[in-house]
């Protein structure tokens, strides 16, 4: 039994829970387990059946830490130096977004954390306005992908806010960001800062579930 399991993807005996757990459930759903391991809709995600991340501690240095001195390509078109900015910033970092029309890396859904790139990105877009009323000068978002790959989700998913690319890696190693290795390809782990005038005040992580990522944002940009 725990072979099989492993040969699925559950590297762990918490993860071959969950895995039973889901197969269960889908089962008397007369679902495909297999096809549950990532779940088909970008936007409605079944946060119960996924594994959350844990506190592992890779945030403890951030707090008023300097934004590094980079230019990160931006899917607006012109490159952002976050440490130039003035006001108060706010950056989500996360794993990747998925595309329509590509596959997604095999158990993507059973990496604690990974699943709800798309939600988190929308639960911006749709609190732009209210994020900007409440003293978010700037919104961005951060990821190891190109700027040509972000580019598709900005423009399908209408975002007012620029995605950063950091596919260097430049960011992630100035700031010690949380990272994650996925196929060979080091990712970023889902993580949300807010910096004033290039230096980090507030971090948010592990961030989970990520569709009420912008909403921890701005109530903690209301808190008197």
């Amino acid at each position: 039994m725990a072979q099989s399991g492993l040969a699925l993807g559950a590297d762990s005996p918490e993860k071959f829970v969950l895995q039973l757990k889901t197969a269960f459930r889908v089962a008397k759903q007369g679902g495909s387990w297999m096809a549950e391991q990532n779940q088909s809709n970008l936007h409605q995600v079944d946060w119960d059946a996924l594994p959350q991340p844990e506190d592992d501690g890779g945030d403890d240095h951030l707090l008023n830490c300097p934004l590094p001195d980079l230019l990160r390509d931006a899917t607006t078109g012109e490159p952002v130096n976050l440490s130039t900015l003035s006001g108060r910033c706010v950056v989500f970092a996360y794993p990747m977004t998925a595309r329509p029309d590509v596959a997604l890396p095999d158990n993507w859904d059973m990496i604690p954390g990974a699943r709800g790139c798309t939600p988190q990105a929308c639960s911006f877009r749709d609190l732009n306005a209210e994020l900007k009323s409440a003293g978010a000068d700037h919104v961005f978002g951060l990821s190891a992908q190109s700027s040509a790959y972000q580019q598709e989700a900005a423009e399908r998913l209408h975002l007012p806010f620029a995605l950063l690319s950091d596919s260097d890696g430049a960011m992630c190693d100035a700031l010690n960001l949380p990272s994650m290795m996925v196929e060979g390809t080091r990712l970023l782990k889902r993580l949300t800062f807010i910096a004033e005038q290039g230096r980090i005040t507030k971090v948010f992580y592990p961030v989970f579930p990520p569709d009420r990522s912008a909403q921890d944002v701005l109530n903690h940009l209301r808190a008197p």
